[in-house]
């Protein structure tokens, strides 16, 4: 269920989010932050802000996110192998790493 309602903007500019929503998008926490867009059309945006732990920023970048949406892409057509257990995976992994040697070498 979404929200629409009012507020009252503060002397100083605070606005005061409503307990529902603070709770749902976990605003209701001590530093939380949100983003704020002033679009063209006169409407101002307000969006929670999820702070990421910096060992975990790579994941939420352009790039990975990407990546993310190409598997996704591959698992929805179906387009991957299962293996019953570790070793059938490994003995796969194999035979890939064979196929992709050059005829020859020596590795």
């Amino acid at each position: 269920m979404s929200f629409h309602g009012f507020v009252t903007v503060q002397s100083r500019g605070t606005v005061a989010l409503p307990p529902g929503l603070r709770k749902k998008y976990a605003l209701d926490q001590p530093g939380a932050r949100v983003e704020i867009t002033e679009r063209e059309d006169g409407v101002i945006e307000v969006r929670p802000l999820i702070a990421v732990p910096a060992a975990q920023a790579y994941y939420w970048s352009e790039d990975w996110q990407g990546r993310e949406r190409e598997v996704d892409a591959h698992l929805a057509r179906g387009e991957f192998t299962e293996h019953p257990d570790v070793d059938a995976f490994l003995g796969h992994l194999d035979v890939l790493d064979s196929e992709d040697e050059p005829a020859g070498s020596d590795r």
